[in-house]
């Protein structure tokens, strides 16, 4: 049934319709909308919409959105490993926070998200030609897309331009954050009474009510750091309407939601969906995994050795009256269950210990300097030595959060989750606990402990919220908007010093300042 789902999800969003990538903000795309191209036909409707959400595609990739949020927060960290992945110091400047308007992946991730709203503009007027209450239908959910694109970049960039009228060719600069905050929160006003209510295999894949719920609950969770008012209440509300829904609920196993055949899930609510073959880009095993990994795995290409897990981050799942003992002991994690009693099952999450390849020999790094001082057979550990230059090739557990089928290609076929109910249930704890509503805020949070088997809190704090955020979102791009909602994005953590407010917006992009003067850079940034 769930490779049913998917495949039709495939076929009803016209995924091998490929959006070809768009770094101009303003490019003119008029020779593609014509009176003789306009939609006739159901098929062509749905093959049109799916190129609205085939621009998603990018966001599992290297050096984009997903990458600047991640290497910016205390999650993720890419070291140096001798001439291995220094790339000019930008993953340096990223996680110590020391970046720049000329880091590429800023400029990456600009032009990712404007290649998404262009689209979105772009069929916005094709099927506004068409005047129909089917068009208008399609119109609705490609807002709703489109409001999505926008979240993301007033979350990283704040300050951007508002462009949406696919007809207007004058060139747009900034608008201020509180103006993208705005169009955001209206355009989802309008649009979420117009959305299909249905969890089914028809919007699989697709922002259904429920999806463009979860974006308006994040827009308004973050609402205080976005323009100095917050909405709590309104946050909560949103998170209610989901939950009330009755249409999701939690897996009973967490990992589940992130496996191979992961279109099943109970629990998420808007994925992108990837395929090895028709939907490509979901490469995170090469992105984490070491070059001996080909070997654990059985991968058709070698991985790169970059992504690792900061080890204060790891040990956070780590109950320490039930840790064995010596540091070297802890990266047992999951395994040691049985042994010591409550464990957290989001230990999932990571890829540690002694690495073995499918016929049970010991996977081994015929690397070079800096080499580790465990030898060669490959064993991933929490502990980082350095993040520059000689980190070790094995330290840091690596990303296992979604499966690594044996035998995969450089591209996975789970699909990638943008919100699910966990997410929605911590958002309706936050929301209560800063209304003061701390009872409601412990029991939602302990049913997200519960589900990882480990002991309810007896009491909420901020502490213990945001490192429950952490355990249960790892990875999932949260993180980052997490630690400046609670304020801690300046503070220090490991191999990085506390840093200048400014940081918690990202400049923006050199490349986009020098090609549209109308564009200032945000505060704090040269």
């Amino acid at each position: 049934m769930n490779k049913l789902i998917k495949r039709v999800s495939l076929m009803v969003l016209g995924l091998v319709f490929f959006a070809p990538a768009c770094t101009d903000l303003e490019e003119e795309l008029y020779s593609d909308v014509t009176a003789d191209n306009f939609f006739t036909s159901d098929e062509e409707f749905v093959a049109a919409l799916g190129q609205a959400y085939s621009s998603l595609l990018g966001i599992g990739n290297h050096s984009n959105l997903w990458s600047i949020n991640e290497i910016a927060s205390d999650e993720l960290v890419i070291t140096t490993k001798g001439g291995d992945w220094y790339d000019g110091g930008i993953l340096l400047q990223l996680h110590q926070h020391e970046y720049t308007a000329d880091n590429g992946f800023f400029n990456n991730t600009w032009g990712f998200c404007y290649s998404g709203v262009n689209t979105c503009n772009r069929l916005i007027y094709q099927f506004e030609q068409l005047g129909t209450e089917e068009a208008d239908a399609f119109i609705a959910e490609l807002r709703a897309v489109r409001a999505l694109w926008y979240y993301w970049l007033l979350d990283a960039f704040g300050n951007v331009p508002l462009v949406t009228d696919f007809t207007d060719t004058e060139t747009a600069g900034n608008s201020t954050r509180q103006q993208v905050f705005n169009f955001v929160e209206s355009e989802l006003n309008e649009i979420i009474p117009l959305l299909s209510e249905a969890k089914d295999a028809s919007t699989y894949g697709r922002i259904n009510k429920w999806g463009a719920l979860a974006i308006r609950a994040k827009l308004y969770l973050n609402a205080e750091v976005y323009t100095g008012t917050a909405r709590w209440a309104d946050a909560e509300a949103d998170a209610d309407a989901i939950i009330n829904s009755g249409l999701y609920s939690l897996e009973s196993n967490y990992a589940s939601n992130f496996q191979t055949d992961n279109a099943g899930s109970q629990e998420n609510i808007f994925v992108v969906p990837y395929d090895q073959v028709f939907a490509q880009g979901f490469n995170w095993h090469q992105m984490t995994l070491h070059y001996g990994s080909q070997n654990t795995f059985n991968l058709q290409d070698q991985p790169w050795n970059g992504y690792a897990t900061v080890e204060e981050f790891y040990n956070s799942y780590i109950d320490p009256s039930v840790n064995p003992g010596p540091q070297g002991d802890v990266y047992a994690g999951l395994a040691q269950a049985t042994s010591i009693g409550t464990v957290d099952s989001r230990l999932s999450n990571f890829i540690v210990g002694p690495q073995f390849n499918p016929d049970g020999s010991r996977t081994e790094d015929a690397g070079v300097e800096p080499t580790d001082p465990d030898g060669a057979p490959l064993t991933f550990t929490p502990q980082h030595n350095s993040i520059f230059p000689d980190g070790f090739r094995q330290a840091g557990a690596r990303i296992g959060k979604y499966e690594i089928a044996l035998g995969s290609t450089p591209n996975l076929s789970n699909d990638f989750v943008i919100f699910r109910l966990g997410n929605i249930l911590l958002t309706k704890a936050e929301a209560d606990f800063r209304q003061g509503n701390t009872v409601d805020a412990l029991a939602m949070v302990n049913q997200i402990r519960s589900r990882a088997g480990v002991a309810p809190f007896t009491s909420l704090d901020a502490n213990n919220l945001l490192a429950e955020w952490g355990r249960e979102m790892y990875a999932e791009m949260t993180r980052r908007q997490d630690l400046i909602r609670f304020g801690k994005f300046d503070d220090p953590w490991w191999e990085k010093g506390s840093s200048d407010s400014h940081y918690a917006v990202f400049p923006i992009p050199q490349v986009q300042l020098d090609a549209n003067n109308k564009l200032k850079q945000n505060e704090g940034y040269n």
